[in-house]
């Protein structure tokens, strides 16, 4: 296939490309040359006649369109032999894996290569990117189903024929590495059948500890608490229905508990990945670093970390499309579901600030405090003490082994009381704050809220005392749209903290059954904090030097360069 240099690069960049058929297309060989008579390598004599069989030398009719240079706004006249297709619509604001990353581009072998500099970009109707990277996010969370499955295996009740029990016989919940916070909390927070036939709900409901003397009820943020519920709910409809339904396979009531909730909280990931897909429409398939990230795979069910993940997305797409009442709505639902979302309220407010757009900060907020109002209010007035037990649970814990303090605890000895391990830690949270909000005022270029809120979730999971393996969930979008341009970065810290869950699990096994000492543990905790240290000080580099960061783009060879569009490249 022969190729031209384009004579000039903007009609290089600009102009359309039609197949044609070999047919269709006009002939290498000018009317004055096959006007004339003479001889070829397989042609007649001077006198001979022409052949009445020969193809017809006359050259197809050629098609003129006028198109409108979108860059300069200039006509241009355009010759083709087919007529132009339908659709001219082209994205030339995206960047490509394949053109920004180098190993993307060497990696894309296996499927043809590079994308070309003529290609059209965006006119696929059916794989979009938003459809490949959601399909990328199903794969992953079926990993992540497949890894707890080992958690909802059965075994036969001796004794018994006919009944099953859950098999968590020998410690497997911790060996296997499949436990998950579902299963093990589905009994204790009353939420069996049997329980929620004698009207328990979370909140409502407490009971009395081994000591017989401490009341406790469901420690978890009211969002989480009624979304459990909703699921045990559902669980048992599910139980009540394979027993009237022969066809309907019937199991035990906690495994469809897991199973259905773990269906949700899947579909939560999915908006999370596609949210953070539309928050940076330039970089569309980022999302697979979200929706493939190793953080997923192992903790997408460990827990209900998902929920605050989901809302805190959603309430980033809204802020980049200008809508603070949106923004407020999901920001308010992500403060009832956790506790750091709150500080995306920080995060708003110095943008606000530079921006000179504290009157749509303040709607934010409003509309925010409205909604946590709508959803905690109605436990808050009818159930005081059990809505306040994650936040009374959240202050009496003292340090726990996935932080910082009690990594200094068992290393260094120093072990706080618990009044004084609160203070230090509101003290180091409010420092955070205090420095990632200069930061912030002072960059030369207004930092995105991603940025921000890294920022301020990184510290706050640093220096907080407790620091569990799925709450690292929480930074998986945040880290990508802030350091977008580092992926070998945010692939190596996701695998890394995705580790710790190993010798996590290992704290629990009996001594017997031990494959690490604790030290490892311990040394993990350390290297995450540094690897989280260390994207954040990339993320305030970015924030700070002179000039603002550029999507790096993958240059051809200089071979490649005479047939490549100039205007394609990035300068």
């Amino acid at each position: 296939m022969s190729t031209s240099r384009p004579d000039d690069p903007a009609d290089a960049a600009t102009a359309p490309f039609a197949a044609a058929s070999p047919e269709a297309m006009p002939s290498e060989t000018g009317p004055s040359e096959t006007g004339q008579s003479g001889t070829g390598a397989l042609g007649t004599g001077a006198g001979d006649e022409p052949d009445a069989a020969a193809p017809s030398s006359e050259s197809p009719p050629v098609i003129t369109s006028t198109l409108t240079d979108p860059r300069t706004g200039r006509e241009r006249v355009y010759e083709s032999p087919l007529p132009l297709d339908d659709e001219l619509q082209i994205d030339v604001e995206r960047v490509l894996p394949t053109r920004v990353n180098a190993q993307a581009a060497a990696a894309s072998g296996v499927i043809g290569g590079p994308i070309g500099w003529h290609a059209a970009i965006g006119r696929s109707r059916a794989w979009t990117p938003v459809r490949v990277v959601l399909l990328l996010a199903l794969l992953a969370m079926s990993l992540s189903w497949f890894g707890k499955s080992g958690c909802i295996q059965q075994a036969p009740v001796e004794g018994q024929p006919g009944q099953v029990r859950l098999n968590w016989d020998n410690q497997r919940q911790f060996y296997g590495l499949c436990y998950t916070d579902l299963v093990a909390g589905y009994q204790t927070n009353r939420l069996t059948p049997g329980d929620l036939a004698r009207g328990t709900m979370p909140f409502r409901t407490y009971w009395t500890e081994n000591d017989g003397q401490t009341r406790s009820s469901m420690a978890e943020p009211v969002a989480v608490g009624m979304f459990a519920y909703g699921v045990a709910q559902l669980a048992r409809g599910w139980q009540n229905l394979a027993d009237q339904v022969p066809l309907i396979p019937d199991t035990l009531d906690v495994v469809a508990f897991f199973n259905i909730a773990a269906l949700l909280l899947a579909v939560f990931w999915l908006l999370a990945v596609w949210a953070t897909m539309r928050t940076d429409r330039r970089r569309p398939w980022l999302g697979a670093l979200v929706a493939l990230s190793p953080l997923a795979m192992v903790h997408a069910f460990t827990a209900y970390q998902v929920i605050p993940v989901m809302l805190v997305a959603l309430a980033l797409l809204c802020w980049a499309e200008r809508r603070p009442l949106g923004t407020g709505i999901f920001l308010g639902l992500a403060c009832a579901s956790a506790l750091y979302p709150l500080l995306l309220v920080v995060a708003l407010g110095v943008i606000c600030v530079r921006e000179r757009r504290v009157a749509q900060w303040g709607t934010t907020v409003v509309t925010g405090a409205v909604a946590w109002t709508v959803v905690n209010l109605p436990i808050l007035l009818n159930y005081p003490t059990g809505w306040g037990e994650y936040y009374r649970e959240l202050w009496r814990n003292g340090a726990q082994p996935d932080s910082l303090y009690r990594v200094i605890e068992e290393l260094g000895g120093w072990s706080p009381s618990t009044d004084l391990l609160n203070a230090l830690w509101l003290l180091l949270l409010a420092a955070v704050v205090a420095g990632v909000a200069y930061a912030g005022l002072r960059a030369r270029r207004t930092p995105t809220a991603a940025q921000l809120m890294f920022l301020l979730v990184a510290g706050y999971l640093l220096v907080g005392k407790e620091w569990s393996p799925e709450n690292s969930l929480w930074l998986v979008p945040l880290a990508v749209l802030a350091l977008g341009n580092h992926p070998r970065l945010l692939i190596a810290w996701m695998v890394v903290d995705a580790l710790v869950w190993v010798p996590r699990m290992g704290l629990f096994l009996d001594e017997d059954r031990k494959w690490l000492p604790d030290d490892w543990f311990y040394a993990a905790v350390i290297v995450r904090a540094v690897v989280v240290a260390g994207l954040c000080a990339v993320v305030l580099y970015d924030m700070l030097r002179p000039r603002a960061p550029r999507t790096p783009q993958y240059v051809p060879p200089a071979d490649d360069l005479l047939t490549a569009s100039p205007a394609a490249a990035v300068r």
